[in-house]
């Protein structure tokens, strides 16, 4: 079975080498008189049955050479990485158009300080090959005469589902703690095991990660949480020690449990919640990029229960405003991982409103409960509807339909109230100007308390006409006059 294995393996790699834009360019680099080889993920995900995009060479040429040969047969061409011996380009072939990467071999030193190298431009493409990350992405594929260049065994790790560094790992970690953050996430990816003594690196060195910059770790951060399984990497995070590092709101969340005082391990119960999300994330939006934001609210949403854990009387556990205070933690642990503003906010957002609708079960909601739901949400609707069903993770079916149901329920009349009330822009029947004219006031605090409770007025009532609601704007003015004893008015114009 292996023997059939290998042979299907190399199958691939010999259509790799064949597809036209492979071809090409290496042509072109052989008729220059310089080596090329294909490397890293194209030769991994051959060899896997994946589809391979963005191809990634390297070679003996220097930057300036690569550009030479490159430039005549692509369409585009950049070299923002040429400090790094990278130049990239787009190549047509026909109809064919794909993303190339071409890089010199590589002998990069590392001072143990900092996670940057000290650049040096290598003679081999075996000595390249021997400062990568793994096995499984230190192969090459020589082309044009395709030879699979293979030196630490990668091929053999790549069918048996293993990760290993291609050197000691203790020397590896050592060169680039972000490999550690690399290995959890190769092993969500791929669902590959950590090979034992790579996996006991992780755990001795987790603290070296510290040196890494906050942007890096982020970006394998979203690497992982967009893989179509993330628990195992997560995992992989909190057994190791790199999450208390990175995210260490997680490890917190396994609560301790005594024999007096049972309860869910929130930190299983959050894993369920993101693998449901990612579910239903497939099912009502097939095809889709992974929602990042999503997923980020997903595993964060409850981090606000250890702080606010309390034992009551009788042996019930409470976590009283637990949406509140997790939504200030996780903004605090995503501005700390140097997130963007409208990521943060958003993350934020789906935490604070993600309990609200479990009093929907309790009393069916007015219609205005439901428009400041909607309201409240904003932008965030439909993940927030999202949230809220993976935030089911009860055994007990007959619980779990009730409040499926009762979520239907609300999306439908959400549906219906939209239908018959443009509920997604939900504003006031009348603008500010027209609140200016009406009340006769100049823009100030003023016209922006008016149209703050015409909002009010609409959320709890509906739609309600331009007339209507210039006549009750009128009255609640006159009111709101004779409570503070100064006359209506405003400054007297209009």
């Amino acid at each position: 079975m292996q023997e059939v294995r290998m042979a299907d393996a190399l199958g691939r790699v010999q259509a790799l080498a064949e597809s036209p834009i492979v071809a090409r360019v290496a042509a072109a680099f052989a008729e220059a008189g310089h080596e090329l080889a294909l490397v890293g993920g194209p030769v991994r995900d051959a060899i896997l049955g994946r589809s391979v995009h963005d191809l990634d060479f390297t070679t003996d040429a220097r930057p300036d050479q690569i550009l030479a040969v490159l430039e005549p047969i692509s369409a585009a061409h950049w070299d923002i990485g040429r400090e790094f011996g990278t130049i990239g380009a787009r190549v047509r072939v026909g109809d064919l158009v794909d993303t190339v990467e071409v890089t010199t071999y590589r002998a990069d030193s590392y001072d143990g300080v900092t996670r940057k190298p000290v650049v040096a431009f290598g003679d081999s493409l075996k000595g390249d090959l021997r400062r990568r990350d793994f096995t499984v992405n230190a192969m090459a594929l020589r082309v044009p005469e395709v030879e699979l260049v293979d030196p630490a065994g990668g091929i053999e790790d790549l069918l048996a589902g293993v990760l290993r560094t291609p050197v000691e790992p203790e020397h590896s970690f050592g060169d680039d703690p972000l490999r550690m953050m690399r290995a959890v996430r190769f092993a969500s990816q791929l669902g590959f095991e950590v090979e034992g003594a790579t996996l006991d690196a992780i755990a001795e060195r987790a603290g070296s990660l510290e040196i890494v910059s906050a942007e890096r770790v982020q970006d394998e951060l979203n690497k992982l949480l967009r893989t179509d399984s993330p628990r195992r990497g997560l995992r992989l995070m909190v057994d190791t020690g790199l999450a208390a590092l990175v995210l260490p709101e997680i490890p917190a969340l396994r609560l301790e449990v005594d024999e007096h005082h049972h309860h869910k391990d929130v930190y299983e119960h959050s894993l369920t919640v993101l693998d449901q999300a990612i579910d239903y994330e497939h099912s009502r939006h097939p095809g889709a990029e992974p929602d990042l934001v999503l997923r980020l609210a997903a595993l964060l949403h409850d981090i606000g229960k250890p702080a606010t854990r309390r034992l009551e009387p009788g042996g019930a556990v409470t976590f009283y405003h637990h949406d509140v205070v997790g939504a200030k933690l996780a903004k605090k642990r995503l501005l700390a991982l140097k997130y963007d503003r409208q990521t943060i906010a958003s993350v934020y957002r789906l935490i604070e409103l993600h309990l609200r609708f479990f009093g929907y079960t309790d009393a069916v909601w007015s219609d205005s409960a439901v428009r400041r739901y909607v309201r409240d949400a904003g932008d965030e609707l439909e993940r927030l509807h999202i949230l809220v069903r993976a935030d089911v993770t009860t055994r007990n079916r007959r619980k779990a339909d009730r409040l499926g149901f009762a979520y239907d329920d609300l999306e439908h009349r959400i549906a219906v109230l939209a239908e018959e009330e443009e509920l997604n822009a939900v504003r006031p029947d009348l603008d500010g100007n027209r609140i200016q004219e009406v009340l006769g006031l100049r823009p100030g605090r003023e016209v922006g308390e008016a149209y703050r409770w015409l909002l009010e007025l609409r959320l709890d009532e509906g739609p309600l006409g331009e007339e209507e609601a210039e006549r009750r704007l009128r009255a609640w003015w006159a009111e709101r006059a004779a409570r503070s004893d100064v006359p209506s008015g405003g400054d007297g114009q209009g």
